[in-house]
């Protein structure tokens, strides 16, 4: 009994040791993704653009939609931004600086914003991390290749800009009602007697 009891608490012993082996092997948590936005880098961007149409949703009311893929894991996602807003995700860094949509009645509908990318990196080897805009200027989103954001591993596109303009807010209502003022129809003449039939006639006099 007691060599079995000595081969017990020898084999729990050898199981703790590799447990705690194993957990000494696991691999560190990820990192947090780092969202705050670093002072001085977008400072000096220049203002946000307005918008020449008149017509539509005021430009600080506007929301555009953009696409960011990272091209080293493969992952992307929507980043929804007012003009004005700074994202960074990472060590990416986005700017929205105006958004604009063709209006309906146009004959080539459109959807473009005007981007800023900052990243977070070294051009070489020589050099220290640093931040360095990779793109200013338009994109569009039915003729990408007029603009595009050209980095080894980000890539940035718009996918909308949510706009109206006028008339879009309320739908003319279609109502079975008359307007006021139109023309009433007259009243169907009544319909003329029966005439009496013969069981029905007197009969001669006598």
């Amino acid at each position: 009994m007691r060599a079995r009891s000595a081969r017990t608490v020898a084999l729990l012993a050898t199981l703790a040791v590799g447990l705690s082996g194993c957990k000494n092997n696991e691999p560190p948590s990820p990192k947090p993704v780092e969202t705050e936005i670093p002072k001085g880098v977008v400072q000096n961007a220049g203002p946000t653009i307005e918008s020449g149409n008149a017509l539509g949703t005021p430009m600080k009311d506007r929301v555009a939609t953009l696409g960011l893929l990272n091209k080293r894991n493969n992952i992307s996602q929507d980043l929804k931004m007012k003009p004005g807003d700074v994202r960074r995700i990472g060590n990416v860094l986005v700017r929205l600086q105006a958004c604009e949509k063709t209006a309906p009645w146009e004959p080539d509908p459109e959807e473009g914003a005007f981007v800023q990318v900052w990243v977070y990196e070294r051009p070489d080897v020589n050099t220290a991390l640093a931040w360095h805009k990779i793109f200013s200027g338009w994109l569009f989103k039915n003729s990408p290749s007029v603009n595009v954001v050209e980095h080894p591993v980000y890539d940035v596109w718009v996918k909308s800009c949510a706009m109206s303009f006028p008339g879009e807010e309320a739908p003319a209502a279609t109502s079975s009602a008359k307007p006021s003022g139109s023309p009433t129809a007259a009243p169907a003449p009544p319909a003329p007697a029966p005439a009496p039939s013969e069981s029905a006639a007197p009969g001669p006099e006598a």
